[in-house]
């Protein structure tokens, strides 16, 4: 069971049901509007980090993208449409497995 850290988005209501017919079992969002989500820490058992690009808190974006990076944790980025999300999570994927 694969899991999966959204960042982004304030309802990813229908997008849940989808990601869970990509085999992801476990997802975790935080919507990414706050400052104070800035100093948030990336669970440990998060396999992939989706950053959805549109309303959030652009510092909150660097600071995970550093974290991830030192945290060896893939990134993607995406807008909140289910088709830039499904092509983004299987490029990321693709990029893992090679």
């Amino acid at each position: 069971m694969k899991s999966l850290l959204i960042i982004g988005g304030d309802r990813i209501g229908n997008i849940l049901k989808n990601l869970e017919g990509e085999g992801f079992g476990e997802v975790i969002h935080l919507n990414g509007r706050k400052k104070k989500m800035v100093r948030t820490d990336i669970p440990r058992k998060v396999d992939l980090i989706l950053v959805l690009t549109d309303f959030i808190n652009h510092n909150l974006t660097g600071a995970i993208k550093r974290k991830a990076q030192e945290s060896g944790i893939p990134i993607c980025f995406s807008k909140r449409s289910w088709c830039f999300i499904r092509e983004e999570i299987k490029r990321s994927q693709i990029n893992v497995n090679r």
